[in-house]
């Protein structure tokens, strides 16, 4: 793609990325063939080649973020689908994340769309604040129907409160800063596990069936005081407070690197694809751009890890699973192999979901910010889900379990607990049912 950008624009660090990322676009148009908006709407303009030509004109233009640029880059769901099926290899993660920040900076939105995402920005990060708001949110679900007749946030409100679960989960013991060392003997190895935020309440028993797993194949788990990795808030475009939430994750992180780590693991694969742009992120913050490219070449998804071990199996399973890989993983860290080859290891019958490189349309926030799309893409993949006649649905990622439990009545897990159960930890709490 040719591009007219000024030497005074290429000044700019993040205006030079995103030009070289135009120029390696050919405007083949590969990507509408897996782009999930382009697919439910047809509108080129929602696909990865509109969207570029729209960003494209806007940042080489110089020009604030008009009605419709947001309105089509808000509809993308950096699910980087494109990104796996681009043959030139358009970084397109870096291109849209460069463009909403631009919108952010230059787009005054409605008051209620931006008080809508100064809401999720100040609550969904902060763990304590989250309980409380899912805790107002069962409070407030007998009066859905009044509120979905808000305007402008009505619906956006609604899907909030379809998404709270019915029943919030107890605090789990290990979810606090410390150490966590093997029961018996040396630990062989030490690593730091993220503990997330929306995680960290909504599915608690994630990181410890992670932790059990970790310890019993001899490994030390430390959890550091690092809070929300920055991913909700920096695909937002919100990149003051996405890098200070960055920032204190390197910082914690750091200081355990100092004291050794063979590796940082992540049980969020949409934090996972954040935590490993790091490098990216601080490539030119000189008190920051080394400490985040030696947390990004640590951190791994923990099926990547756990793919490194020699799990001791010692319960074998007749259950049938369907594995859904998180856009995150797949095309976000390009990790497709491991998940599904590790619960055959551990005695599973995995079933592949038809269509599975479209996304559930979870996307971080994106099932609250645009919920009728969203509700769409959960329908078919929980229609793609269900046609493989699983027991069980296995996840990589908080957003995408959340998302289609909301949909089926299939339970669904992380697959790190059903490594933790083949190999001696207890049943998941979920298939506590007598026909599973």
């Amino acid at each position: 793609m040719q591009t007219n950008f000024s030497l005074a624009q290429l000044a700019d660090p993040a205006m030079a990325a995103s030009e070289k990322i135009l120029r390696t676009c050919v405007h083949c148009g590969f990507c509408t063939a897996t782009c999930p908006t382009y697919l439910l709407l047809g509108d080129e303009l929602d696909s990865p080649r509109g969207r570029i030509y729209l960003i494209k004109d806007m940042l080489e233009g110089g020009k604030p973020a008009s009605q419709e640029v947001v309105k089509h880059v808000d509809r993308c769901l950096s699910c980087l689908s494109c990104m796996t099926t681009c043959p030139s290899g358009v970084h397109y993660m870096h291109l849209v994340d460069h463009a909403r920040a631009h919108i952010e900076k230059t787009y005054p939105r409605p008051a209620g769309d931006r008080f809508l995402r100064a809401l999720l920005a100040q609550v969904l990060p902060y763990p304590n604040r989250f309980r409380l708001a899912l805790a107002a949110a069962k409070l407030g679900a007998p009066f859905r129907s009044l509120v979905a007749r808000l305007p402008r946030v009505g619906n956006r409100l609604a899907a909030m409160l379809d998404l709270a679960p019915a029943r919030l989960p107890g605090r789990e013991p290990t979810n606090r800063p410390g150490r966590f060392p093997p029961g018996t003997g040396q630990a062989a190895k030490r690593v730091a596990l993220l503990r997330g935020c929306a995680q960290s309440v909504l599915r608690p028993d994630f990181n410890a069936a992670a932790i059990r797993l970790l310890n019993r194949h001899g490994i030390e788990v430390v959890h550091a005081s690092e809070g929300c990795c920055g991913a909700l808030t920096h695909h937002m475009g919100k990149e003051h407070s996405a890098h200070a939430h960055a920032k204190q994750t390197i910082d914690a992180w750091d200081a355990e690197i100092a004291k050794g780590l063979d590796a940082i693991l992540v049980t969020a694969s949409g934090c996972g694809t954040t935590i490993k742009d790091y490098g990216f992120m601080f490539r030119d913050d000189p008190a920051y751009a080394e400490k985040a490219r030696r947390v990004s070449a640590l951190a791994k998804d923990v099926t990547e890890y756990v793919a490194q071990l020699d799990l001791a199996v010692s319960a074998e399973s007749d259950l049938v699973v369907a594995y859904h890989s998180a856009c995150s993983m797949q095309h976000g860290q390009g990790i497709r192999t491991e998940p599904k080859a590790l619960l055959k290891r551990a005695g599973f019958t995995v079933k592949d979901v038809p269509e599975g490189h479209i996304c559930c349309g979870s996307a971080g926030t994106y099932n609250i910010l645009q919920p009728e799309l969203a509700a769409k893409l959960r329908a078919r993949k929980v229609a793609n889900i269900e046609r493989v006649r699983p027991d069980v649905i296995a996840t990589g990622n908080i957003g995408c379990a959340t998302q289609i439990g909301k949909g089926t009545g299939i339970p669904i897990v992380h697959t790190v607990e059903l490594l933790d159960w083949a190999t001696g930890g207890p049943k998941p709490g979920v298939l506590d049912r007598k026909d599973l």
